[in-house]
């Protein structure tokens, strides 16, 4: 009887250890965007790496950078891929949004327009289309268009148009006259009749287009979770690195297009910027803060180190799990 008694607690021991680490824990991720920069989301979700980390994601496709980061402060979700702007403006109204890790850390997109524009100064007196006033595309157009010496405010006017179908639709009506696109769109804009006016990767700007941020409430209520999920987005970025032809399929089925040389073009740009280590570095964050600060005394203040948490991929690298990625 005693063996039998000591055998039911071992199974029961062992019942307790296995249950944990096969639970798959529960989450909500949303993004906004449809363009490349997400790639890492597309690939964190539908090629196994979310699961593969214990996690059972429910990823969710937003319309605006916007609106994801209001179902962020709601508990709507618990986490969201958003940019510098985001964060940003939404830590200097107030929230305890913090950057976890960085999936693009360097602006790659370029300023399209129509044929007749040869020059950044013909912008100039010109209405320019972004998504939604305020989203990634607005923050990031103005801030090219300062760097490049056009005061946005002052010499041009900016629109919300829609998102990359609805902009190029405006373009060709003449309701604008420039937008902002990356690639493979930009291989489409062309085709049509459009000019690659300018590309905004050759400027080196460090702003985070695209990065996983939660609440610091969920730092510290649930730090191994978040663990996970930097751990899986790093994954993904490997996979996207080390997989090329199935990551520009997965681009074309999530953007909707086989077009075989904006595919191609579109994965040598981006990958070329994603990173290996994807620390959310403090540079892309005081891009930003520099750009607002002449105009909001708040981030004239701000301390670029209090919006993100290096910790996570620290611990990741600190461990060799990257060198072991990439077999170093």
């Amino acid at each position: 009887m005693s063996k039998l008694i000591s055998l039911i607690v071992l199974v029961v021991l062992a019942l307790s250890v296995v249950k944990p680490l096969d639970a798959q824990e529960r989450i909500r991720i949303a993004w906004a965007g449809s363009t490349p920069s997400n790639t890492p989301i597309w690939v964190a979700d539908q090629r196994g790496f979310l699961k593969k980390n214990g996690l059972s994601a429910e990823v969710i496709n937003i319309s605006a950078s916007t609106i994801v980061i209001q179902a962020l402060l709601t508990g709507e979700v618990d986490f969201i891929i958003a940019p510098s702007a985001t964060l940003v403006t939404s830590r200097l109204a107030g929230a305890d949004t913090v950057m976890v890790s960085t999936n693009l850390p360097l602006f790659i997109d370029h300023i399209v327009s129509l044929g007749s524009i040869t020059t950044i100064e013909q912008l100039k007196g010109k209405i320019g289309g972004v998504n939604r006033l305020g989203t990634t595309s607005d923050m990031t157009l103005r801030l090219a268009l300062r760097r490049l010496g056009v005061d946005p405010e002052k010499e041009t006017k900016i629109i919300a148009t829609g998102e990359n179908p609805q902009r190029l639709a405006a373009l060709a009506n003449n309701i604008t006259q420039f937008t902002l696109l990356g690639e493979p769109l930009v291989r489409e804009a062309e085709k049509l009749g459009f000019r690659d006016l300018f590309d905004i990767g050759t400027l080196k700007i460090q702003y985070h287009v695209n990065a996983v941020v939660t609440r610091e409430k969920t730092v510290k209520e649930r730090r191994p979770l978040v663990q996970k999920v930097v751990r899986a987005f790093t994954e993904a970025l490997h996979y996207i690195k080390t997989n090329k032809e199935d990551t520009k399929a997965l681009i074309g089925k999530n953007l909707k297009t086989k077009d075989p040389e904006g595919l191609e073009r579109a994965y040598r740009a981006y990958n070329a910027a994603f990173p290996e280590v994807p620390y959310p570095n403090t540079e892309g964050v005081k891009t930003l803060l520099d750009d607002m600060a002449p105009r909001d005394k708040k981030a004239a203040t701000a301390d670029p180190k209090s919006f993100v948490d290096m910790s996570f991929v620290q611990e990741l690298e600190a461990s060799g799990f990257i060198k072991q990625l990439y077999k170093r």
